[in-house]
C-alpha cells in the first residue's frame, strides 16, 4: 500500500492507529506552573534512565523548557480525561491544581505516576523538538486502582475491564 507523503490529514489518520498512552508535562513558566497534554512520550534507556517527550516547535513548551532545565512528566488514568482536554487547550475553570516537587518542579499528585527529569539534550525533528531528559525522581500513586487512560484514533480509550479480557 502506498500513501500520498504530502496527506497530512491521511498520514494522522494512520499514525492514529498506533494507541498510546496520555501524559501531561508540566514545567514553570515565567514563576507558575504550567502544562500541557502530551502522547509523544517514551521510555528511552535504564541506564541512565532516560525518557523522550516529543513537543511542538510552536509551544509554549519548547520556548520555556531549555537543556539543564527540569519538568515534570504525569500519567493519565481514565479518570482524568478533562486534566487532558484542559492542558490540551480546553482549559476549564478549576482544573490543574499542581504540587510542587522539592526540585521546584510542578506535577499532578493524583497522576497514576509521575517522573521529575532533568533535559539532557534536544534534537530538532520537522516540526518538532525531541527532548531526552534525565529521570531525577518518581512515583507510581497506588492510592487509587484507576487505568491508564489512552488515545486511539482520534479518540479517548479506556482497557477492557480485567473480568472482560479473561471472559
Amino acid at each position: 500500500m502506498s500513501i500520498d507523503l504530502d496527506d497530512s490529514t491521511r498520514f494522522r489518520r494512520v499514525m492514529g492507529k498506533f494507541a498510546t498512552g496520555v501524559t501531561v508535562v508540566s514545567w514553570m513558566r515565567d514563576g507558575a506552573p504550567a502544562g500541557m497534554t502530551a502522547n509523544a512520550f517514551m521510555s528511552v534507556s535504564l541506564e541512565p534512565r532516560l525518557v523522550l517527550v516529543s513537543a511542538r516547535n510552536a509551544s509554549r513548551f519548547c520556548a520555556s523548557v531549555a537543556r539543564g532545565d527540569t519538568f515534570g512528566i504525569n500519567f493519565l488514568g481514565e479518570h482524568q480525561e478533562a486534566l487532558s482536554m484542559h492542558f490540551g487547550g480546553k482549559a476549564m475553570e478549576g482544573l490543574g491544581e499542581m504540587a510542587l516537587h522539592g526540585s521546584g518542579t510542578p506535577f499532578l499528585p493524583e497522576s497514576l505516576a509521575h517522573l521529575i527529569v532533568r533535559v539532557a539534550d534536544i534534537h530538532p525533528a520537522g516540526d518538532h523538538q525531541l527532548y531526552v531528559a534525565e529521570v531525577l525522581a518518581l512515583e507510581a500513586c497506588d492510592h487509587h486502582d484507576s487505568s491508564p487512560l489512552l488515545y486511539y484514533g482520534g479518540r479517548y480509550g479506556r482497557l477492557a475491564s480485567p473480568q472482560a479480557r479473561h471472559a
